[in-house]
Formats: C-alpha cells, structure tokens, sequence
C-alpha cells in the first residue's frame, strides 16, 4: 500500500507545488524518486516525531499541503499531544501516514505494531480516519488526501485484499464498499485484513452460507446507513480488525447502530481483547495467533449464527 501512496504523490506533485512530504527518518528505498525528483518538496525530520508534527502543522498554517511519514504508532502515538494541540485544534492541513498498521512489522514486535492507533486517533475533533483495504482504496484515498482540506490519518498495511472495485466505481471516503453480496450475516473489516474476512466469506459459502462483506476504509466519519442496512437484512455483524477491540472498529460500528436504533441480530468484534501482540513472526503468523485468519473468522462467524438460529420447540 506503501508504494501505491507513494506513486500517487510522485505522479501529483508537479501540479501542487505546496505539497510537502515530511518522513522521520525512514522510507529512504520507497522515497527515492519523488526525493530526487522534488527536493523543495520533501524534509526528513530525524528521528523526531514529535517536532516532524509541530513542524507539519506550522506549514500547513502557512499554506502548505503536508503528509508526515513514519512507521506505525511512530507518527501517531509518540506525538498525540502535537496531533492534538497543534494539528487537530488548529484544523492545520497535515496528513497523518502510517506505513505498517496492525501487525505489519510482526518480526519486530509489539512496539512497532499498530493497534491502537484507530480507537485514538478517531476521537480527535476534525480528524478524518482512512484505513484501505485494498490497493485500489490506498491509491484512492492518497488521491482524495491531496484535495482535501484538514486533518487526517491514513492508515497504510502491509497486506491487501483482492481488487474489488468495478471499472467505473468512484471512491468515496465516508461511504462503505459492499464488496460482496450476502443475506445470512456481515463481515466488516478494515485494513488489510478484509483480505481474510473475503476468505473466510469463501470457506462460509462452501457450508451453504452467503457472508455479505463490507470494506471499512472510512472509521471517521463512520458510514451508519449503510451499516443499519446490513443490520436489517442479514442474520448478524462481524467486525475484523487488525486493531485492540476497544474502540476501534468494531466499537465504532456498536455506537452507529445502537445510536440509530438498529442493533443487529447478533454482534461479535474480532481483533485483540485486553492484550499487546506480543507474539513474534509474520503478520500472517499473528493473525492465527490472534484468531483473525480466515478460518477462525469462518469458525467464529458460523458459532455465532448457528447460536442466533431459534431452536423449534
């Protein structure tokens, strides 16, 4: 997803002279063209997110479009109080970019995983939240991020699902994707993880049992129609996350629906419950640690349905 961000700056940043690109220190094989190319355009801050943050938005006060780059909580957690105060209250034009969400860098460990990031940074005032679970949803959402005016934060995997998205579909950051079509229950996800709840979406088919899958790229402002849509016609929600339980997706999609008077037939989120992934290996490796593969999807998904199914007297 990296890459597809990084060609979508490379290709629009001729055109937008006031575009700035602020890394911490990193990225330098991916940067290498879009830094040769436009040296005026892009500042390494050092290893210093905070004062990459501060720095962002005192451009973006003076006119500039400004992306910071950094790996995982790096951007966002280690600087929340210059997110906060001077980015967010100030509504400053800078682009929050997380390279690695979730459990991207699973070899690294859990200081270099991402999953708290969406519960936080979506509680901010102002604060527009993408996270693409595809390719397609990266490029689209990079493109969107340029015009847009005000905070955000993109959230980029490792990992991606499949391409979806239909010739002529137009991106629309706000607006869940129905990636496939179901009655008997929903699976929404976001991130590249949407790449298992397809899968697991694939193992429920071959039990008889059509799963409807929702890409979940905007957490903020949050897509309720279309989510008390799904809790209307279909059996129960399954959140997917790459993400700690609390507050993020799934509790993100709990509010909406409960907020608007449509609680599903039967709700369960699936991500990390009360615990750091402190496990170590890939990120495939982590979500079979974690129960977040397509298989314990599948499983958990068919329990839940089976259990919401009335028994006949």
């Amino acid at each position: 997803m990296r890459d597809a961000f990084i060609r979508v700056l490379t290709r629009l940043a001729p055109q937008r002279p006031e575009l700035l690109l602020l890394t911490g220190d990193l990225g330098f094989g991916v940067l290498n063209e879009y830094t040769a190319r436009f040296p005026r355009q892009f500042l390494n801050a050092g290893v210093a997110e905070q004062n990459m943050s501060g720095l962002a938005a005192g451009l973006a006060l003076e006119g500039h479009t400004v992306f910071t780059y950094s790996i995982g909580n790096f951007p966002t957690l280690r600087c929340l109080e210059q997110i906060r105060n001077d980015i967010c209250y100030h509504s400053a034009n800078v682009k929050i970019v997380c390279v690695g969400g979730g459990m991207s860098y699973g070899a690294v460990g859990f200081s270099h995983h991402a999953t708290e990031d969406l519960a936080i940074l979506r509680a901010l005032p102002h604060m527009l939240v993408l996270s693409p679970g595809d390719l397609w949803e990266a490029a689209e959402a990079s493109r969107f991020l340029i015009d847009h005016r005000g905070p955000a934060y993109l959230r980029l995997d490792k990992s991606y699902a499949p391409p979806s998205h239909r010739p002529d579909e137009v991106f629309a950051p706000g607006r869940i994707r129905v990636v496939r079509q179901g009655r008997d229950l929903t699976l929404a996800a976001t991130g590249g993880v949407l790449g298992e709840a397809l899968r697991a979406a694939d193992a429920l088919a071959s039990d008889g049992i059509e799963a409807r899958v929702l890409s979940v790229h905007t957490i903020q402002p949050l897509d309720a129609e279309t989510l008390c849509a799904a809790a209307r016609e279909t059996g129960g929600i399954v959140t997917v996350e790459e993400h700690t339980v609390s507050g993020g997706l799934g509790g993100a999609v709990a509010e909406a629906l409960l907020e608007a008077g449509n609680p599903p037939r039967f709700f369960l989120r699936m991500g990390l419950r009360d615990t750091f992934s402190s496990a170590v290996g890939s990120q495939q490796y982590l979500r079979k640690v974690y129960s977040l593969d397509a298989s314990s999807i599948a499983r958990a998904a068919l329990s839940r349905l089976g259990a919401a199914i009335p028994v006949p007297a």
